[in-house]
């Protein structure tokens, strides 16, 4: 028996397998999305990040170089992912009360969109904060990944709506 195409589902054919979708056919378009996502950790941890004394190094730039290597990487994690060539990368990390917020913005020309490198960003700077002090706080919770916006290609401008 035969499955049906599952609507909406591009990454699964008309028999129910898995398959690498094909953008040939998509006109190239600039595209940009913006993800974020938050950690949240004790104040003896934030007390060590602001005071720049984690012996590692400092955590808040080893976390935005470690998301900008991830998105360039996301084709290498995400096995449906089309390899893109990235054209903007920016990872920021704003302090918070309770920890930091983390937002990745990417762009690029090119006939798939970029929202599995904003959100794979976002998700890598995080465990590298985690990583840098966890010494200090096993405890840290990392969430609230999403994307936040989109722009370009056929479904146009995305923006989050917080409900």
């Amino acid at each position: 028996m035969m499955a049906a195409k599952r609507p909406g589902l591009t990454h699964v054919d008309a028999r129910g397998r898995i398959r690498m979708v094909d953008v040939g056919h998509k006109p190239v378009t600039s595209r940009e999305a913006v993800a974020r996502g938050s950690i949240a950790m004790s104040a003896a941890a934030r007390k060590l990040i602001r005071s720049g004394a984690v012996k590692k190094g400092d955590p808040l730039q080893a976390a935005r170089l470690a998301g900008i290597m991830a998105a360039k990487k996301t084709s290498e994690l995400i096995p449906l992912c089309h390899p893109l060539a990235l054209t903007h990368v920016s990872v920021d990390l704003t302090a918070t009360r309770t920890g930091y917020t983390i937002e990745s913005r990417v762009r690029t020309s090119g006939q798939t969109g970029v929202e599995m490198e904003a959100l794979t960003a976002v998700a890598v700077a995080a465990l590298t904060l985690y990583d840098m002090v966890k010494a200090v706080d096993k405890t840290m919770e990392i969430g609230d990944i999403h994307l936040a916006e989109k722009k370009g290609g056929r479904s146009g401008h995305y923006v989050r709506v917080k409900s």
